[in-house]
């Protein structure tokens, strides 16, 4: 097993070019969101865009448009049918935050799976759809990762959470070589497992991120690192490296106990900046 290290991840965020514009910076799509759970679909945005996404749409009930565009004012809003009419022009995707995992939600993660070829972190309630409907994500057009808690990875298994957690490093080796993808197994010390049997470990992070939609931030956290042009081995370990360690930085400053995912969001740049300023 490897632990993911900050050299690591210093390497891959690269400083940008002077003449950057947003479009160089990726295009990231959150199909994410549903009566209820508008929540998961902001944290997803938050997430992407605070870890340097140029460009973020969110694909969502038109009911919640007002809600995403008041709290996430620098992402767009697009109607579920409409954003998967030309997929190939977002760069990275997320489906499944807040989805639900009624007949629609169904359908919408089939679509995504059967119509987009980019990098997909599928997530979530999309996660349990595919457990619950028998899709077979290894027939998916699109390089994926897939971003499970002990919960959502027994489901895909056909196991329970404890044996989950009884063997963590065994679990994580299984999800990506049963589906073929990337497997991010989350909680403590997270674990990004490769197809080809490689496993990482991440150091980062810390009690107060067990809250509700720190997952969902993940998930935006990772799809902006793939939309930048990272395959999708170190799109995860990068987006687990940052996600963590803005965790610690949010909980160094207010402590563990309050920490909300909003909080974790918002360090994201501060822990970026530090994996870049470090030594190494």
């Amino acid at each position: 097993m490897k632990t993911i290290t900050k050299q690591y991840v210093k390497a891959l965020l690269k400083k940008r070019a002077r003449d950057a514009h947003k479009g160089d910076c990726g295009r990231v799509l959150i199909v994410a969101g549903s009566p209820g759970m508008a929540g998961a679909a902001v944290l997803g945005a938050m997430g992407a865009l605070r870890s340097g996404a140029g460009l973020v749409s969110v694909a969502t009930d038109e009911a919640l448009f007002p809600i995403v565009q008041t709290c996430v004012p620098c992402a767009t809003c697009i109607g579920r049918t409409d954003a998967m009419r030309e997929p190939a022009r977002w760069d990275a995707m997320v489906v499944g935050p807040g989805l639900g995992t009624g007949r629609r939600a169904e359908e919408t993660v089939k679509t995504v799976m059967e119509a987009y070829r980019g990098r997909l972190i599928v997530d979530a309630d999309a996660l349990n759809i595919i457990a619950a409907a028998g899709l077979d994500i290894r027939n998916a057009k699109a390089d994926v990762i897939i971003t499970p808690h002990a919960g959502e990875a027994a489901r895909l298994l056909g196991t329970d959470a404890g044996r989950i957690n009884a063997d963590r490093e065994g679990s994580a080796r299984a999800l990506a070589k049963r589906f073929d993808v990337t497997a991010v197994l989350k909680g403590s010390e997270t674990l990004v497992a490769l197809p080809d049997g490689e496993i990482r470990l991440n150091p980062t992070g810390n009690p107060g991120m067990a809250t509700g939609g720190s997952g969902d931030v993940l998930a935006g956290v990772i799809a902006s690192f793939a939309g930048q042009g990272l395959g999708a081995p170190d799109a995860a370990s990068a987006g687990v490296y940052i996600h963590g360690l803005a965790g610690d930085v949010g909980a160094n400053g207010i402590g563990e106990y309050g920490l909300i995912a909003t909080d974790v969001a918002n360090a994201l740049p501060a822990a970026i900046r530090t994996v870049q300023k470090s030594g190494g």
